[in-house]
């Protein structure tokens, strides 16, 4: 397969900054990132950031449909041309914060999704995949080695904190490979990691509102040097059902003047399983 330096050249591509564009320009990488990745041939595949469709094309003979996301205007010409005649690709000129992960198949299946993803997007992008975890199998995802490591991060570590409770909550994860700064184009400051997600059929602990959960875990690390019982006290659900924070706790059985880094995502889906069940005043 030609080099994706050579494509770049070809076509007269420049890295746009605001789109955090930094190719992988290792095809060995890439093979491996799809190897590892479990994509069959009864699969649904969705690339995010197809860019010059090197892995595009490694996906496509493995799975029954890819679906080639890219939100570049020039480069989705040149997946067009790369990938023309590949008559199981179809290439989506779309912003991946507004795609509908439900549509490839119209809600009635779950889909996997492989991507190199933009860092300056990534938790934004991660949120996203979460918000459709029912129609999301797995996903295989290049991230910024900072991200991945607040991925997998253990409660009372530094890097422990939203993204951690809240994927963990929903998915497994697994490191797939590390990926060395220099395998990109342009280079960038920090190295990368592949991890693969494997979405939960349900939630890891018993939960009784989504919205909820995710608005105490918020709040749980909205100021990190507050107790636990400080940064509760600004939820809306809270101020909303007139919870009285320390009866909240004790029912919960969750010291309150811990701090929000210190709870397990155990902790804290029983938390908001407790605020959950306390009706609204009418």
């Amino acid at each position: 397969m030609e080099s994706p330096l050579k494509v770049l050249k070809r076509y007269r591509i420049h890295p746009v900054k605001r789109l955090g564009q930094s190719f992988l320009v290792d095809n060995n990488i890439t093979a491996r990132i799809v190897e590892a990745s479990g994509i069959g041939e009864g699969d649904t595949v969705v690339e995010i950031g197809a860019g010059l469709g090197v892995m595009t094309a490694m996906i496509s003979p493995r799975a029954k449909r890819v679906i080639a996301l890219e939100i570049d205007p020039k480069l989705v010409g040149v997946l067009e041309s790369e990938l023309d005649g590949i008559s199981n690709v179809e290439i989506v000129h779309t912003d991946v914060l507004r795609y509908d992960f439900s549509s490839p198949l119209k809600g009635r299946g779950r889909i996997r999704v492989i991507g190199n993803i933009p860092y300056n997007v990534s938790s934004q992008i991660l949120f996203r995949l979460i918000e459709f975890r029912k129609h999301v199998s797995s996903a295989a995802l290049m991230l910024q080695r900072e991200v991945a490591e607040r991925i997998m991060a253990p409660p009372g570590t530094k890097q422990y904190g939203i993204l951690s409770v809240i994927i963990s909550m929903y998915a497994g994860v697994s490191r797939l490979m590390m990926v060395p700064a220099t395998c990109f184009y342009p280079v960038p400051q920090v190295d990368s990691a592949v991890l693969q997600m494997e979405m939960r059929e349900g939630p890891l602990y018993p939960l009784g509102d989504h919205a909820i959960f995710i608005e105490t875990v918020k709040a749980a690390f909205a100021k990190r040097r507050k107790t636990l019982a400080n940064n509760l006290k600004g939820m809306a659900s809270v101020r909303s059902r007139e919870i009285d924070i320390f009866s909240l706790l004790a029912t919960a059985g969750i010291d309150g003047q811990r701090r929000g880094e210190t709870l397990t995502v155990e902790e804290l889906g029983r938390l908001s399983d407790t605020i959950s069940r306390v009706p609204e005043p009418l």
